[in-house]
């Protein structure tokens, strides 16, 4: 799968991603509830991806088996998490989840609108888009004394192109309450990336509605590819967002490649070695992600 992206995720310090899918056990299955091979958490892991997190619409797909089974799986891996929890003591001892490196702490915050409508089962913990709990977390981060809090959230309308009124105003909000960065997922097709400067400390704020898709089955039109987003943060008397870069990556699936797997294609990917109808298809998402950002990006 990451064969061609591998080297990229690998330079980064925290390689972070969004887990849509459980790792519920056999019978393997795909929409509209997800079991995915415990394989490809393998797989994940040896591309690079050294963070996870898990509250998305899918993360009850299999029930509370389901989302036990994906925690104790990620646990065993040593990976370190956020969004989906065993238990209130669970999340109460492991959230917000620091990261420490090279002097660095960053803490990760990390919410969904819902779960397809499946009530998760106590004792389990879901992380739903709560502003009166996103609050307490936001504090209890700065009690960590991080250099960045960082959160992910799992937001959006399907297939829309533009952040909704909800994105934006929740965007704003996170940032009024302290939080510096803001990664969103969940509508399977890119939205904008902006860098918000701030008019009172002239600090930067690393905005991206949505990543779209990586790897999924998904055809249609503009669902069929996605970003990858590099933030590089440095800091003497303050942190600051001092670099920060996208690249387009588009998903060949089996049936347009030929090859076993599907497979993720950097957008710069030596085309005469793929199909023409894989070609054309790698151009059309790129032309159409291209377009949405000239219009729409700022400051990256």
């Amino acid at each position: 799968y990451f064969e061609y992206v591998k080297d990229e995720i690998q330079s980064a310090d925290f390689a972070i991603a969004n887990l849509e899918v459980t790792l519920g056990g056999k019978p393997y299955k795909g929409y509209p509830a997800f079991s995915a091979p415990d394989e490809y958490l393998t797989a994940i892991h040896n591309a690079g991806f050294n963070v996870l997190i898990t509250a998305n619409n899918h993360s009850l797909d299999r029930g509370r088996k389901g989302l036990e089974r994906t925690i104790q799986l990620i646990d065993s891996l040593k990976i370190p998490h956020a969004g989906t929890y065993l238990n209130a003591e669970e999340r109460e001892n492991k959230y917000p989840l620091l990261l420490e490196k090279k002097g660095f702490r960053i803490a990760i915050l990390n919410y969904t609108y819902g779960t397809n409508g499946i009530p998760v089962t106590p004792p389990n913990i879901v992380n739903y888009t709560d502003t009166t709990i996103i609050s307490k977390d936001i504090e209890a981060s700065k009690t960590m004394n991080p250099d960045a809090i960082i959160a992910c959230m799992h937001w959006g309308i399907e297939y829309q192109s533009l952040p909704d009124k909800e994105q934006k105003f929740l965007t704003d909000w996170l940032l009024r309450k302290g939080v510096n960065h803001i990664i969103g997922c969940h509508p399977h097709v890119v939205q904008p990336i902006e860098i918000r400067k701030d008019s009172l400390t002239n600090g930067k704020h690393l905005v991206v509605y949505s990543l779209g898709n990586y790897i999924s089955n998904m055809s249609a039109r503009r669902t069929d590819g996605g970003l990858m987003v590099k933030m590089e943060l440095v800091k003497d008397s303050t942190t600051r967002l001092n670099h920060c870069e996208y690249s387009l990556v588009w998903t060949a699936r089996p049936v347009q490649s030929g090859k076993k797997n599907h497979q993720l294609l950097p957008i710069n990917f030596p085309t005469d070695s793929i199909s023409v109808n894989a070609r054309n298809s790698l151009r059309i998402f790129a032309n159409d992600a291209r377009s949405l950002f000239s219009k729409h990006n700022r400051g990256i």
